[in-house]
Parts: C-alpha cells; sequence; structure tokens
C-alpha cells in the first residue's frame, strides 16, 4: 500500500492541542512576535502569516509556504527598489541560508555554520557565533560542503545545526550557547546542511550521508528547553536480527530484500521538514536509498520503505501515523527532501487540507494530510522514467527499461532533480505555486559492477551507478521558473532561464515573485503572469532565497548573495565557467527598500581560472592512480565534492589546477595530511600514504596540463 490510514488522535492531550491551536490561531494578534508567552503561543506565531514585522521560521511559517501579506512593494513600483543596506561578509564562500527576523534582528548563517545577528533596519553587526567547525571537520575524514540552509527560532532560542553533527541552542539576544547536543557520532559518515525544525516545545534535525557510506537514515526530536532527546525515528529498518524499534519499522522490513542492512539503506532526511499545527503533526521529506542502486541493496526489489516519501509523525511522540511515496523502489537519487508546503485547496466540490510536494522524480503531488491520501500527480517538468502516476494504486508507472538493469537508460529528470531544496513558495491569492524548476536528462548504469561484491564503506562512499551526460536534453535551456496551478495539475507560465540552479523563490500579495539566479540576477516577476519587472545584478551567483518583513514604514528584501550549493561544490564546465571562483568575489547579505540608496562596490568581473604552466611532469601511472583518489574513490568526496569533477571547480574551494600549493609537496602535505587549512573548511586526511598524496598531486597538474593545451589550440 501507498498510503497508511491515519491514526486518530488519542488523549487528553492530543485533544487538547487542537483545541489551543484552532483558539490561538484565530486571535494570535494579541501576541508579539518573539515574547515566547509559553509553547501554545510560540506555536501560533510560527502559524501566523499575517504577523508581516518578521520571518520567524525557514518558509516564512510552519506552513513554509514563503508567502507575505504585504503589498508596499508591489508590481507597480518595484522598479523603484534600491539597495537600502548591506553586509560584506568576506571570509564566507557559498551562502544558501535562508534568514530569519524576530523583533528588528535579522539572524542568519554563513559559511563553516558561523551564526551572525544584526539590526533589521541598519545592518549593524549585534552579535556573531562561531561554533568551530573548522575544528571539528580536522578530527574526521568528512569533506563537502561546509554550508547550512538555516537557523529554526523557537521562544527565546536561536538554533542551529552544524556540519559536524550538532544541534546547538542560543539566547537569542546574546548569541551566547544555552545548550548542545551531539545528534549522531562524531565517526560517523554523516553531515548536516539542513535547518532544524522548532515546532511544540521541540527541535527536529535530520542528517545527509547517503552517499558517503553505509548510512541508515533517521531524525531526532530534542526538547528545546534542555536539549534532551525527545524521541527518534528511523527511516529504513534495519538488521531483523537485532529487532525492530517499532511497528512501522517491521512493516517498512516486509518491503525490503537481501541483506539490506549491510548497505544501511539510506534515505536519510537532510531537508523537508513541515509542521503541521492543526494535527499537532510533523511531515518528514526522506532521502534516496544507500547505494543509489536498487539491485545491489535489495537484489530482490521491493519498494524499499521509507525511502523517497512523506512520513506523518506524531509531534509530541515521533510515533508513525501515516506515509506516501513518491518513488517505490526508487533508484535514480530521486529523493523527496524538498519542500512540504501547507495548504487549504477546493479541489472539485471539496475543501482539502493538503499538502503540496514536487520532489526530484518531476511529479507534483497533491496529498490530503489528514490521512496521505494521493488526490493528484501530474509532471511539472520533462519526466521520461515514468508514463504517469496511478490514482488508484498511488504508483507511478515506470517506463520499461528506466531501472537499467540490463541496459543503459537515458531519462529525466537526472540526480540533480526536476526540483531540487531551492524553496518553491506558494501564493494563496493567485493559486500558484513557484517552482524553481531544472531540465537535465542522465545516462543510467552499472555495467561492471559486481553487484553481489559491491560494498560501501564510511567516507569512501559509491552509489553502485555510472553516469553519463546525453548531448540531447529535454530542453534547449537548463532551468526554469515555473508558476505551477496545483488544483488544476497545469502550468500557467514559465520563464526559461540561460543558467542551472535558480535559487528559491518568494511571493507577496504585491502580485511578485522575488528569485536569484546562478549568473547573479536578482529578478521580480509579476505573480500572475510571469513578466520580468525588475533586475538588480549581484555581481556574484545567488543560491539563497529571499525574504521580505517590515518595520515601520517600511518593507524590506533581505537576501545573502553568495554562489554556492552541490553545484558549486561539485564543479565541472558549466559551473565553473560562471566565473564566480573561489574567494574572488565578496559574498554578501543585502537588503533592498523602495528608493534604498546605498552604494555597494563594485564586484570584480566573473573569473575563470586559468591553470597554473610549470615545469612539474606528471607521471601517467600516479595520474591514473590519483584520478580514483580524486574523483570517486578512498573516500567520498574527498577532492571533486569540493574542488569539482575532473579538478574544474565550480567555486566553492580553489580550483586546484591554478594552486601553487600543487608545485610543492611539502606545503601540500601541511595542507591536505596535517589540516593546515581546516578553519578555512579543508579537512585533514592523515590517513594518505605518501604515494596516495602524490598520485592526487600528479593527477592534478595531468588536468592542468591537458587544460593547458587544450586552450593554446
Amino acid at each position: 500500500m501507498m498510503t497508511v490510514a491515519s491514526k486518530k488522535l488519542r488523549g487528553a492531550k492530543a485533544l487538547f492541542s487542537l483545541a489551543c491551536a484552532a483558539a490561538l490561531l484565530s486571535s494570535c494578534s494579541q501576541f508579539q512576535s518573539g515574547e515566547g508567552n509559553g509553547l501554545a503561543s510560540d506555536d501560533a506565531i510560527l502559524a501566523d502569516e499575517a504577523l508581516v514585522d518578521q520571518w520567524a521560521a525557514y518558509g516564512g511559517t510552519h506552513y513554509e509556504r514563503r508567502f507575505s501579506p504585504l503589498k508596499d512593494i508591489n508590481a507597480g513600483n518595484v522598479n523603484e527598489l534600491g539597495v537600502d543596506w548591506y553586509v560584506d561578509l568576506p571570509n564566507d564562500v557559498g551562502l544558501v541560508s535562508t534568514p530569519l527576523v524576530v523583533d528588528g534582528v535579522l539572524y542568519f548563517t554563513g559559511n563553516l555554520n558561523v551564526v551572525r545577528a544584526v539590526d533589521a533596519v541598519s545592518g549593524e553587526l549585534l552579535w556573531a557565533f562561531d561554533p568551530k567547525v573548522g575544528d571539528a571537520l580536522a578530527k574526521k575524514s568528512q569533506a563537502g560542503m561546509s554550508h547550512s540552509r538555516g537557523l529554526s527560532f523557537y521562544g527565546d532560542k536561536l538554533f542551529t545545526a552544524t556540519f559536524d553533527g550538532r544541534l546547538i541552542a542560543l539566547d537569542a539576544k546574546s548569541g551566547k550557547e544555552v545548550w548542545s547536543v551531539r545528534t549522531f557520532p562524531e565517526d560517523a559518515a554523516l553531515y548536516i546542511t539542513g535547518a532544524p525544525k522548532a515546532f511544540a516545545g521541540k527541535v527536529l534535525i535530520g542528517n545527509g550521508g547517503t552517499e558517503a557510506g553505509p548510512t541508515r537514515g533517521f531524525v531526532t526530536a530534542y526538547d528545546a528547553d534542555t536539549g534532551e532527546e525527545a524521541w527518534k525515528f528511523w527511516i529504513v529498518p534495519g538488521n531483523p536480527e537485532d529487532g525492530f524499534e517499532n511497528a512501522a519499522m517491521e512493516m517498512a522490513a516486509e518491503t525490503w530484500t537481501g541483506e539490506w542492512w549491510r548497505h544501511g539503506g539510506g534515505g536519510n532526511a537532510w531537508h523537508g521538514f513541515t509542521y503541521d499545527p492543526e494535527f499537532n503533526t510533523i511531515y518528514i521529506g526522506t532521502g534516496n536509498g544507500s547505494p543509489w542502486n536498487r539491485n545491489i541493496r535489495s537484489p530482490g526489489g521491493g519498494d524499499n520503505l521509507f525511502l523517497c516519501s512523506i512520513v506523518a509523525l506524531d509531534a509530541d511522540t515521533g510515533e508513525y501515523k501515516w506515509h506516501y511515496q513518491t518513488t517505490p523502489g526508487e533508484t535514480w537519487d530521486y529523493n523527496s527532501n524538498m519542500d512540504i508546503v501547507l495548504a487549504d485547496l477546493k479541489i472539485g466540490q471539496r475543501d482539502v487540507k493538503a499538502i503540496m510536494h514536487a520532489p526530484k522524480n518531476g511529479f507534483f503531488y497533491v496529498i490530503d494530510r489528514e490521512n496521505g491520501k494521493l488526490l493528484s500527480a501530474k509532471p511539472f517538468a520533462d519526466v521520461t522514467w515514468a508514463s504517469h502516476v496511478d490514482l488508484e494504486t498511488g504508483r507511478p508507472v515506470e517506463v520499461e527499461g528506466a531501472r537499467y538493469e540490463k541496459n543503459l537508460a537515458s531519462i529525466a529528470p537526472g540526480p540533480w532533480g526536476a526540483h531540487n531544496w531551492q524553496a518553491m513558495s506558494f501564493n494563496p491569492e493567485t493559486g500558484l505555486v513557484y517552482i524553481p524548476t531544472q531540465h537535465m536528462g542522465v545516462g543510467f548504469s552499472d555495467a561492471g559492477f559486481d553487484r553481489a561484491k559491491f560494498q560501501a564503506k564510511p567516507f569512501r562512499g559509491g552509489t553502485g551507478t555510472f553516469l553519463s551526460f546525453p548531448e540531447d536534453q529535454p530542453r534547449d535551456y537548463p532551468g526554469s521558473l515555473l508558476a505551477w496551478d496545483p488544483v488544476k495539475q497545469e502550468k500557467v507560465w514559465e520563464v526559461p532561464h540561460d543558467t542551472f540552479w535558480g535559487a528559491g523563490t518568494l511571493t507577496t500579495a504585491g502580485d511578485l515573485v522575488f528569485q536569484g539566479l546562478a549568473d547573479g540576477r536578482f529578478m521580480a516577476y509579476n505573480a500572475r503572469t510571469g513578466e520580468k519587472l525588475w533586475t538588480f545584478d549581484a555581481g556574484l551567483g545567488i543560491s539563497a532565497p529571499p525574504i521580505t518583513y517590515k518595520i515601520g514604514n517600511r518593507q524590506y528584501i533581505a537576501l545573502l548573495v553568495g554562489f554556492g550549493g552541490g553545484f558549486s561544490g561539485l564543479g565541472g564546465p558549466d559551473a565553473a565557467n560562471l566565473g564566480w571562483s573561489y574567494r574572488t568575489h565578496t559574498r554578501r547579505l543585502i537588503a533592498f527598500a523602495l528608493d534604498g540608496k546605498a552604494k555597494m562596490p563594485d564586484q570584480p568581473p566573473p573569473l575563470v581560472p586559468k591553470p597554473l604552466v610549470s615545469d612539474f611532469v606528471p607521471d601517467a601511472r600516479l595520474a591514473k592512480a590519483g584520478n580514483n583518489l580524486f574523483n570517486r574513490g578512498k573516500i567520498e568526496g574527498m577532492c571533486w565534492g569540493c574542488h569539482g569533477a575532473g579538478a574544474i571547480s565550480g567555486g566553492a574551494a580553489p580550483d586546484l589546477r591554478a594552486s601553487p600549493v600543487m608545485l610543492d609537496s611539502a606545503e601540500f602535505d601541511m595542507v591536505v595530511r596535517q589540516g593546515m587549512r581546516t578553519q578555512s573548511g579543508m579537512p585533514a586526511f592523515p590517513e594518505l600514504t605518501d604515494e596516495e598524496l602524490e598520485s592526487i598531486r600528479h593527477y592534478v597538474r595531468w588536468e592542468a596540463d591537458a587544460a593547458a593545451a587544450t586552450a593554446r589550440k
């Protein structure tokens, strides 16, 4: 079954919660934002979209709509927007965070999880908190993105989760640490890039790491006041011989085959948490399989619950309520960690408490959030792996050969997804959802793998697949902004983009949609027609979503500017050619207002680093061994996860082909094995042998020489 009937809320406590929620939602205007008048008022504030002086949750409110009723800035005057104030962030690189605004203070997180609080009217720095992630990275063989997508606010506390696995509560006024807990063992091949989710007196956090080894995903809720663990929910079942944690895991195990626990199973929930105050439910968007290839992790088939699902849990206990699985038995990295947006929709003659969800697999889902029943599902982008979703069974109807059991399968979307973590928004006045959409097809194959012997190891990782990129792509543009009608399940308008990796969206009652692009433009569109109304050149790629708030008589639009996320880390020519090379351009927090007059220094022009030409003669044998280590070998993401596939950096880290460090074996040793630059986000890898270290150096210089030779032609 794709769905399981919702269990009725039981007991006086649950009934009281529902009654309080209803009462408070209708009268929460009596509360002032951030006063923390008990748990109920905190959740009422976080559920109230009428409070325009704040942006207190990742998606604005508990409903994750990224909608504001503000209309001071509107389709008629948005062309008068200007920079009101800005903050230079010279030590940051990729910025993907959603800022929060509470009681006149704007909070945001930058690289290595440094949290800052600034005055929301002037940008004046009030405090900064450094969790010393560089020190933590020095203690484990972990490489990857040291960024964070955001924070959470509850009562008088701000919550941040660090890349190395800590959940930290800060006093919102002073920035002082109140408590800190470790959410997974220090030596686990896991990491955190997502925002915590605060709700009902608790804070929830998950983790990433599906590709980093044999991981078994889970989420944990902690008491917001004390940091004590409240409950934990495992996403996939473990070894049956160890027993099952609950009935949900016992049920899920029936959908797995073989010795899946040897491979972990995956399902890591690194993003996509939504709290529903009306049903006292937390919805978890779950991840893909570990490894990706189902032929390896579950060789006899099976749906592999709860991969690629929305799982509804009781907010108080973490008890399973229901689930809907978007991609049964997934084998393409089609996770469902994307936004879970709540809204009341009129579908036919029925008023529905709905979930809207646009995961990687390319289908837009509308689900009854009371019981998990699928109401509709249609492709919002090019989808060739399945023809449609059967509404009777809730299952996608797969195209023959899409699972690459025997041959290469060229399908769309690819692992980047038709929609990734970049936030979509929902405007209840237009009735439309605004989705940052991606158009990329990929070839999947497992030819050459010994499926029976494949075994990922911690920090070595491995997906169990080979990827290729066909010349024939779904469209002649890689990305777009899509306005989608969730009731009619159809496109209303679409704006093609010349670049991939468009940022998340914001929509307002002023008939506006805002979005930043990888090419550095910040755009405002008419929310009803898609007409381009305003463009601002930020001089640097944008990956973070904007927010809006009003203080006094002024509405502000705030945005972090700094090309980041997986596209900048995994690199390659498309990312590199944008020209946002490592530390060339100043990252910034920018606040816009009508008639803003602040003068920002111009950014340098885009720069694509040129490989150094030297007398270094790389050895072919060592270069081949270094290729395996750099791109897919001993440690997952050891080099290419930050420095780019093929040593072509997308800007998240230096382009090593242009680095003089590669010409000095002693200095290279200091950086890579001895951790000379851990405070910049470069972890140490002391386990590398002398020959392995030298082989990486030879590989990079081999690529540098090849690029230089190509440039001379």
